[in-house]
C-alpha cells in the first residue's frame, strides 16, 4: 500500500494543477446538485418493529385522523378561576377557533369542553392535531402555531404553544468556528509557518465541502435525522485537519532532510499517507459498523458520518500533494528554508537510506528537525518509561475514578424539559408542569383494534379499567373512535415526567396488564413510549457493537504491528477512554456537577444514541494516535534498537503531532459545545473529553509505560499466524525496498 501512495503522491504533484482542478469541479457540482436536490431532515426518530412504531402504523391505516403531529398550546389566565368567567371562556374559545384554521390542521378541542383545566381554574391545555407528521409540518405552518393568541397575550393571558411539532433542525452559528480558529492557531504554532498551516486548513474545507454537499445532495432521496449532518460536520472536520496534518508534517521533515519536493511528498503520502488511509478506514468501518444493530435512523448518521471522513482521506493522499507541490518550500519556516530542496544531496543516497530513520539521516537535518523540535516528547517518554509502574498504576487509578459515574448512565430521546432555557418548546413544556404536573408532558396513547367495531366497543372500558388501576396512572381520557368504529384512541396521563424511571416502568406495566385482551390488539405508543422503546433498543445494541469494535480494533492492529500483546494493550487503552468519556459525561449533563461551565441548563439522561456513536467514533481516533505513535516503536525496534529505546525514539519524534492533532480535535468538537441544542452539545463535549483522555492519557503516558514494561514481548507473534496474516505495510517497508531497488530520481 505503501508503494502505491507513494506513486500516488508524486502523481498528484505532478500533475497538480489538474488534480485541483477536479477537485474543485467536484466541489461546484456537489454544491449545485445539494442547492436543487436538497430534501428536509427528519426530527423523529422511529424505531421499525417496536410496539410504539407498530401503533402508529397502525393508526395511519385504520385512523389517519389521529396518526398526525399533535400541538399542546398551555394557556395561563392572569388569576386564578378565570377560566369560569364569561371573559376567560370567550378568550379560550377564540383561541380554539385560531388553531382550529391554522394551515395544516385537522381541529382543536376546547378545554372548556373536555375538562382540561387545572383545579384552580387557571391553567388549561389546548390539544390540537395536524394531518401530516412533525416532520411533514412546514417552516410556514410551524411558524403560523406558534403565533397563536397574539390577541390573549396583549389581555396580561400566557400562551405557550407546544408539543412534538415544535421539533425542529439544529442550527450552524458562529460559536462553533471558534473551534476551527483555535485549530487554525494550532497548525501556525506547529508548523511555523501561515502557508503550511492555511493549505492544510483549506484542504480539510474543500473535502469538508464535497463531503457537506453530497450528503445533501443526498437527503432528498434518504432520509436523514436532524443531527445527522452535525456528526458528519463534526467529524470531518476533525479528520480532515488531522490527515492533512499528519501528510505535511512529514512533507516538511522530508524537504528538511534534503529530499526534492516531488520525492517528499511522494514519501510523506507513502508513509504518513498509509497511517490516515488505515485511521480513515477504521473510523468508516466502526461508522459503517452501525448498521449491524439494525436501527434505521442510526444506520444513516453513521453512513453519513462514515462519507465524510471517506471524502477527508481522499482529500488528503490527493489534493494535498498537489497543494503542497504549489507550495514549494514555503511550507517550512523562514529560518529553515535554506535548506537544499534540489534533489542533489537526497537522491544520491535515496536508494541506500529510509527518509524515516533519523539515525541515518544527515546530523545537522536531523538536530534541527528531531531533536530540537520534539525535544519535549523525548523527555517526556524518558520520564514516563523511567517511571513506567507508578505511571500505568496512577493512570489507571485515575480513569477508574472518572468512570464511576458510568453505572448510572440513563439513555433517552431530547425532550422540551431540556430544551434551551427560552426557547418555545421549553417555555410550553414548563408552564405546562407549572399548572398540571410533568406528567401532562409525557402523555401516553392507547390504542385498540379490534375486527369487528363491536369487539373495539367490548375491548375498550375493560383496557380503561385495567389502565385507571395501574400504579402511576394519573388519569386516562375517554376514548376517540375511528370512523369505522374499528379504532379507539384512549389518552393517558401518567403521575411523573416523560424521562422519569417510574414512567418508564409504567410503560412495561401498562403493556403487561393490557396484553390478554381477547379479540382486540392494544398497542402503547406516544412520543415518551417510542423514546423508551428506543432507548432500551440502543442499550440492548451497545454490548454487541461494543465487542464487535473491540474484536475489530484487535484485528486490525495485529495485521499492522504484527503483534498479539499491542493490540490487546489497544483496545484494553480504548476501553478506559470509553468508561471515562462515560463517566464525565454522565457527571455533566445528566447529574448536572459543572454543568455551568458548558452552558447546559437543565442536565437529565443522556441522548440515546449518544453512547453507541462515541464508541463508533473514539475507536478510529483511538486507532489513529495508537498507529502513529506505535508504529514508529515498531519501525526503530526492528531497525535493531533496543525496546525501550524504540519506545522512546517512537514517543519523541511523534508527540508533536499527536499533541497538535489531539488539540484540533479538541478544538473543533470543543466549537460545537457553544451551541444551544443540548444534543449536539453533549455530542460535541463527549467527543472532546474523549479525544484528550485517549490521546494524552491512554496513548501518550499509559502506552509508552505498558510498551516500555512489555519491552521485547510485545513485539511477539506466532510464526503460524504471522504467516496467515497479510502484510498491509503501514510503516512503508515495500515502500523502502523499492526506493533501494530503483534509480534516484532528479527533480
Amino acid at each position: 500500500m505503501a508503494t502505491l501512495l507513494y506513486r500516488l503522491g508524486r502523481g498528484a504533484l505532478r500533475r497538480r494543477r489538474l488534480v485541483v482542478a477536479l477537485w474543485l469541479v467536484v466541489l461546484v457540482v456537489a454544491g449545485l446538485a445539494a442547492a436543487t436536490l436538497r430534501g428536509p431532515t427528519a426530527s423523529n426518530f422511529t424505531m421499525p418493529g417496536t410496539e410504539s412504531q407498530r401503533a402508529l402504523d397502525l393508526l395511519a391505516d385504520q385512523f389517519p385522523a389521529a396518526s398526525g403531529a399533535t400541538g399542546t398550546i398551555t394557556v395561563k389566565a392572569p388569576a386564578d378561576g378565570q377560566l369560569a368567567t364569561p371573559q376567560g371562556q370567550a378568550v379560550v374559545q377564540e383561541l380554539v377557533q385560531q388553531a382550529s384554521a391554522l394551515p395544516g390542521v385537522v381541529g382543536a378541542v376546547n378545554p372548556l369542553q373536555v375538562g382540561a383545566v387545572s383545579p384552580n381554574g387557571r391553567y388549561a391545555l389546548v390539544q390540537v392535531q395536524f394531518a401530516t407528521g412533525a416532520d411533514d409540518v412546514t417552516d410556514e405552518q410551524r411558524t403560523a402555531y406558534e403565533q397563536v393568541g397574539a390577541a390573549a397575550k396583549a389581555q396580561g393571558w400566557q400562551v405557550a404553544p407546544g408539543g412534538e411539532v415544535l421539533g425542529g433542525e439544529p442550527e450552524i452559528g458562529s460559536t462553533e468556528a471558534l473551534g476551527v480558529l483555535v485549530a487554525a492557531i494550532v497548525l501556525i504554532i506547529t508548523f511555523g509557518s501561515l502557508v503550511a498551516a492555511g493549505m492544510t486548513m483549506l484542504n480539510a474545507l474543500i473535502g469538508v465541502g464535497v463531503g457537506m454537499a453530497g450528503l445533501f445532495a443526498l437527503s432528498g432521496v434518504i432520509e436523514l435525522t436532524s443531527t445527522a449532518p452535525i456528526l458528519a460536520l463534526m467529524l470531518g472536520l476533525a479528520v480532515g485537519i488531522d490527515y492533512s496534518l499528519f501528510i505535511t508534517s512529514r512533507h516538511r521533515q522530508n524537504l528538511l532532510d534534503g529530499l526534492s519536493p516531488e520525492e517528499a511528498v511522494g514519501r510523506a503520502v507513502g508513509t504518513a499517507g498509509s497511517a490516515v488511509v488505515f485511521a480513515g478506514a477504521t473510523v468508516v468501518i466502526a461508522l459503517a459498523g452501525l448498521a449491524v444493530v439494525d436501527i434505521p435512523f442510526l444506520t444513516v448518521m453513521g453512513l453519513a458520518a462514515a462519507g465524510t471522513v471517506t471524502v477527508a482521506v481522499l482529500v488528503a493522499i490527493t489534493l494535498q500533494p498537489a497543494l503542497l507541490g504549489f507550495a514549494g518550500n514555503r511550507v517550512l519556516p523562514r529560518r529553515l528554508r535554506s535548506v537544499p530542496t534540489d534533489g542533489s544531496a537526497a537522491d544520491a543516497t535515496a536508494a541506500d537510506e529510509d527518509d524515516s530513520d533519523v539515525a541515518d539521516r544527515p546530523a545537522a537535518a536531523t538536530t534541527t528537525t528531531t531533536e530540537e523540535r520534539n525535544r519535549f516528547g523525548f523527555r517526556w517518554a524518558r520520564l514516563v518509561t523511567r517511571f513506567r509502574v507508578p505511571v500505568i498504576l496512577v493512570g489507571l487509578l485515575g480513569l477508574g475514578l472518572l468512570a464511576l459515574p458510568t453505572p448510572d448512565m440513563r439513555l433517552a430521546l431530547p425532550g422540551a424539559a431540556t430544551a434551551a432555557v427560552g426557547s418555545p418548546a421549553r417555555v410550553a413544556n414548563d408552564l405546562t408542569v407549572e399548572g398540571f404536573g410533568a406528567g401532562f408532558t409525557g402523555r401516553l396513547a392507547v390504542v385498540v383494534a379490534g375486527d369487528t367495531p363491536q369487539a373495539t366497543s367490548a375491548a375498550v372500558p375493560q383496557v380503561t379499567a385495567l389502565l385507571q388501576r395501574t400504579e402511576n396512572v394519573l388519569a386516562v381520557a375517554p376514548p376517540q373512535l375511528s370512523p369505522d368504529g374499528r379504532t379507539a384512541l384512549l389518552g393517558v396521563v401518567p403521575k411523573t415526567g416523560p424521562t422519569d424511571e417510574a414512567t418508564e416502568t409504567l410503560v412495561h406495566d401498562i403493556r403487561g396488564a393490557v396484553s390478554g385482551i381477547p379479540d382486540a390488539d392494544v398497542l402503547l405508543t406516544g412520543v415518551t413510549a417510542i423514546g423508551i422503546d428506543v432507548s432500551e433498543k440502543l442499550s440492548d445494541a451497545l454490548p454487541i457493537y461494543l465487542l464487535l469494535v473491540v474484536g475489530l480494533s484487535v484485528l486490525l492492529l495485529m495485521l499492522v504491528f504484527r503483534s498479539l500483546l499491542v493490540p490487546i494493550k489497544a483496545a484494553l487503552g480504548f476501553l478506559l477512554t470509553v468508561a471515562a468519556t462515560f463517566g464525565i459525561t454522565v457527571a455533566v449533563f445528566q447529574q448536572g456537577h459543572l454543568a455551568d461551565l458548558v452552558g447546559l441548563d437543565t442536565p437529565g439522561p443522556l441522548i440515546s444514541f449518544l453512547p453507541i456513536l462515541l464508541i463508533g467514533i473514539l475507536f478510529g481516533l483511538a486507532m489513529d494516535y495508537e498507529v502513529f505513535l506505535v508504529s514508529r516503536m515498531r519501525e526503530d525496534f526492528v531497525h535493531g534498537e533496543t525496546a525501550r529505546q524504540a519506545t522512546i525514539s517512537g514517543m519523541g519524534h511523534g508527540a508533536r503531532v499527536v499533541t497538535a492533532a489531539a488539540l484540533i480535535m479538541i478544538s473543533v468538537f470543543g466549537g460545537f459545545v457553544f451551541l444551544e441544542d443540548p444534543v449536539i452539545k453533549s455530542m460535541g463535549f463527549a467527543l472532546a473529553v474523549g479525544v484528550a483522555i485517549d490521546a494524552f492519557v491512554v496513548r501518550m503516558t499509559i502506552v509508552p509505560a505498558v510498551m516500555s514494561l512489555l519491552g521485547d514481548r510485545a513485539w511477539w507473534l506466532p510464526r503460524w499466524l504471522d504467516r496467515a496474516l497479510p502484510n498491509v505495510d503501514i510503516e512503508g517497508e515495500g515502500l523502502r525496498n523499492h526506493l533501494e531497488d530503483r534509480t534516484p530520481t532528479h527533480v
